[in-house]
């Protein structure tokens, strides 16, 4: 669900058991966006496609900035198409990828082409950048490269340490309500849904059907309990705890437990492959070896670029998805074992470095969660939660903090969390692994409870963000039949889940950089 130059610090601050309390810009307030149908004109297309989506199109449409006022200010949502080519049609499948924030184009041709041809013949589908997000206007932009290395050291030694990354995230949250000011009040999730509902009438369409990823299983829930009669299909895949405490404050808590077991389930993958990395058979002594190499970094950063919270962001991406393994178990081994930093740099790069979207990505994610539900706003409850969180799951804990901490002192007011429970759906299907981190297993089994006529799918021992359309066949044959017939699995004792199917294997190490060991001379495993 996530990822990814202080100025005259100037607010109203109070100490409150040593940690401050800080007053954000005020913002005139409105109430959340209502169910009002769009009267948005057909979207007129045009090929954009390219070698891989040879028949995508694109598009766009406007939107009012408010749905409960349409007559005012019109916003503009892109939105990219691969039509349907069977004879009938089964209409449109919108899809998400999760974020908040994330742009959606380029989603359409990943799934268009990943579901069985005689499905997605049957489907025009169709992808959407959010309001805010990728070519939709406005495009949010907050602080142009805030991102960039070498950040401030996430965990803070002292409360100096502390207040120097608050006050980079106040003064963000500022320049987001200088820059964009009335629009922050309709970036939420009801109001993208609404703009979902308006992408429906653009297309003519009575009902859509739905497959959405992390953040996008709850906008997805968000539209079915808005537009309950116009939902054809309903697919959820690594599922966002739609709980009242978990959206969201409580849910970056949960995260981190999460990843710091996925973190261990690393540490030990590198133990098992001692010969390739050099680091140690044991998971415990691997472990500390990655601490002292993060401590390391965070006081010199490999070649600039890698400091603390860099080498941070990089490895988080081992706790959504394995299959990063390899790559960052050889530049933890090149910086620890081989003291080269080349590796290291590379892995960073290609996993977690800010790209040029990377920037509106993090103004979306901030806007939406900032808006959609209440976050603690005096700065006590963050310190103590951290401290509590940390001491059990130190991996992510502090680097989440910071990602989510302008939510403190965003310049609107909060609504409350969307109740999704519904039973007025057709038969919906919902994806879990899990061991999934971003978006914990306790979230799919709530999610199943509060929509009536669910099924549950369970990847049993899966650690992965986004389960379908990744190389299961058993995952992908339950989502290819539902979507052509509706048809869901039904339980037969599996505990919450109706269906299971096991794990991917575990990846192993690239064979390119096992044959580089096994050539290099021997030298200390002891960590730096």
């Amino acid at each position: 669900m996530k990822r990814h130059t202080l100025v005259a610090f100037a607010a109203a601050t109070t100490l409150v058991g040593g940690l401050l309390t800080l007053a954000p810009p005020a913002l005139a307030d409105d109430s959340p966006a209502t169910q009002a149908e769009s009267t948005a004109t057909p979207i007129a297309w045009k090929n954009c496609g390219s070698s891989n989506y040879p028949t995508l199109e694109c598009g766009s449409l406007q939107v009012p900035m408010d749905h409960s006022n349409p007559g005012g200010r019109q916003i503009t949502i892109a939105v990219s198409r691969i039509p349907h080519t069977a004879a009938k049609s089964l209409g449109p499948l919108l899809v998400n990828p999760g974020g908040p924030g994330a742009p959606g184009r380029g989603l359409a041709g990943y799934v268009a082409k990943n579901l069985r041809p005689e499905v997605a013949a049957q489907f025009d589908v169709i992808g959407f950048d959010p309001r805010g997000a990728g070519a939709s206007e406005p495009h949010l932009d907050c602080v142009p490269g805030f991102n960039n290395p070498v950040r401030p050291d996430t965990v803070p030694d002292n409360f100096g340490d502390e207040l120097t990354n608050i006050k980079r995230v106040y003064e963000y949250a500022q320049a987001c309500g200088t820059k964009y000011g009335d629009f922050l009040k309709h970036m939420n999730t009801p109001a993208s849904a609404a703009d979902m509902d308006s992408i429906r009438a653009a297309l003519g369409a009575k009902q859509i059907s739905y497959f959405g990823y992390s953040y996008g299983t709850y906008l997805g829930s968000v539209y079915a309990k808005l537009f309950p009669s116009r939902v054809k299909r309903l697919v959820l895949d690594s599922i966002v705890d739609p709980s009242k405490d978990s959206v969201w404050y409580g849910g970056q808590l949960t995260q981190d437990v999460a990843f710091d077991s996925n973190m261990k389930a690393f540490f030990g993958w590198v133990a098992k492959y001692d010969a390739n990395y050099r680091l140690g058979t044991d998971p415990a002594q691997v472990e500390r070896a990655w601490y002292t190499m993060r401590d390391a970094l965070s006081k010199t950063p490999a070649e600039g670029v890698v400091g603390g919270a860099e080498i941070e962001d990089a490895f988080a991406q081992g706790g959504y998805n394995d299959s990063t393994w390899a790559e960052l178990a050889e530049g933890f081994s090149g910086y620890v074992v081989d003291h080269v930093t080349a590796p290291l740099r590379t892995a960073y790069e290609d996993l977690a470095a800010a790209s040029p979207g990377n920037d509106n990505i993090n103004s979306g994610y901030l806007a939406t969660q900032c808006r959609d539900a209440a976050w603690p706003k005096d700065w006590a409850t963050w310190h103590r939660d951290a401290v509590k969180t940390y001491a059990k799951a130190p991996f992510l804990t502090w680097n989440n903090v910071w990602f989510n901490a302008a939510c403190a002192f965003w310049p609107t007011s909060s609504l409350k969390p969307v109740n999704v429970a519904n039973d007025k759906l057709p038969k919906t299907l919902l994806f879990q692994a899990t061991n999934d981190a971003a978006t914990p297993y306790e979230g799919g089994v709530t999610m199943h409870r509060l929509l009536r006529d669910s099924a549950l799918v369970v990847e049993q021992g899966g650690r992965n963000h986004g389960i379908s359309l990744s190389g299961s066949s058993c995952l992908d044959n339950y989502l290819n039949e539902y979507l052509v017939t509706g048809k869901t699995p039904k339980g037969r004792g599996h505990g919450p889940a109706d269906a299971v199917c096991q794990k991917l294997p575990d990846p192993v190490p690239n064979p390119a950089a096992a044959d580089l060991k096994a050539a290099a001379p021997k030298v200390s495993k002891t960590a730096l």
